[in-house]
C-alpha cells in the first residue's frame, strides 16, 4: 500500500511538472506582469529591455527591444509567448503565428482594460486567485485616484514623448487616460495615433496649462516661448519617474504620483 501511494505521489507530480507552461515574455511590461502575478517560475525567457530584474539576471535571453533572436527562442520550447506588439516587428509577430505558438497579447488603451487583461494573463497562467486579488485592490486604488483628483474643468495638458522631433501621445494611448485620472485632459486627446508627430506650432494654438516632459533635460527649449501658458506660469514639469510608459500593475501607483505631481502646481478648479 504505501508503494502505491508513493507511485500515485510520483505520477501526480510528474502530471503537474508536465502542465507547467514555459512561458517567454517578449515585452519587459510583460515580464514586470510576471513578477506581480508571481509567475516569475513560469519563465523560461525573455525580451531585454532597458534594465533587467535583478531576481531575473540568469534568465535567458531571447533578443532585445525590437532585435528578437527566433532561433534562440525556439530552442526554449515555449507553450505561451507574452506579446506586446511594439516591442516585436510585425514581420517577426507574423513569423510566429505561422509557428503556431500560443500567445498572449496586451495593448491596453485605458487603465481599466489594464486591470482586465492582467486578471485575463493571471486565468491564462493558472492563477486566477492571484488576479482577482491584484485586480480588486489595483481597481479600488483607481476608484480612489478619480474621487480624489477630479477638477471642473479639466487641467489642459500637454505631454512630450520627445522633443526632436517633436511627439505626443494621441487619446487612444493609455498615458492619456492616466492624464483623465489625475482630473487633466491631453490636449491632443483627439490624435488617433498611439504617439503623433507634432509641430511647436501646434502646442502654441492650443496652449496648455501644463507641460508635461519625458526627460528634464527637454524643459530648457521650452523657455524660447513664454506666450505659452503653461512656461508663463512656470508649470512645465518633468514625469515623477518611468513607470507611467509601462503598462503593468505598477502603473496605478505611477498615475498616483502624477496625480500629486499636477495638483501641486495646478491653478485652482472651480
Amino acid at each position: 500500500m504505501r508503494c502505491l501511494l508513493w507511485l500515485l505521489i510520483v505520477c501526480a507530480w510528474g502530471v503537474q511538472a508536465e502542465q507547467r507552461l514555459r512561458v517567454v515574455s517578449l515585452a519587459p511590461s510583460m515580464t514586470e506582469l510576471m513578477l506581480e502575478l508571481h509567475a516569475e517560475d513560469l519563465l523560461v525567457g525573455l525580451l531585454d529591455g532597458p534594465e533587467r530584474p535583478p531576481s531575473l539576471r540568469d534568465l535567458p535571453s531571447v533578443g532585445r527591444y525590437g532585435q528578437l533572436d527566433v532561433e534562440r527562442l525556439l530552442s526554449l520550447q515555449p507553450d505561451l509567448l507574452l506579446l506586446w506588439p511594439g516591442a516585436v516587428p510585425a514581420a517577426q509577430r507574423a513569423q510566429l503565428k505561422r509557428l503556431g505558438i500560443a500567445s498572449f497579447s496586451s495593448d491596453p488603451h485605458t487603465l481599466d482594460q489594464l486591470i482586465e487583461q492582467i486578471q485575463a494573463l493571471a486565468i491564462r497562467l493558472g492563477r486566477a486567485e492571484e488576479g482577482e486579488r491584484q485586480a480588486s485592490a489595483l481597481r479600488q486604488r483607481l476608484r480612489a485616484l478619480r474621487e480624489e483628483y477630479h477638477r471642473i474643468p479639466p487641467l489642459q495638458v500637454f505631454y512630450q514623448v520627445w522633443d526632436a522631433p517633436l511627439y505626443t501621445v494621441g487619446g487612444r494611448q493609455i498615458i492619456s487616460d492616466a492624464l483623465t485620472v489625475c482630473g487633466a485632459r491631453n490636449v491632443f486627446a483627439d490624435l488617433p495615433q498611439p504617439a503623433p508627430l507634432i509641430s511647436v506650432e501646434s502646442v502654441l494654438q492650443r496652449d496648455p496649462q501644463v507641460i508635461l516632459l519625458s526627460e528634464p533635460g527637454q524643459r530648457a527649449a521650452w523657455q524660447a516661448w513664454p506666450q505659452l501658458s503653461a512656461v508663463a506660469a512656470g508649470r512645465v514639469l518633468a514625469v515623477p519617474d518611468k513607470g507611467l510608459e509601462r503598462p503593468s500593475g505598477q502603473m496605478i501607483e505611477a498615475t498616483a504620483r502624477l496625480c500629486a505631481a499636477l495638483n501641486a502646481t495646478a491653478p485652482a478648479s472651480r
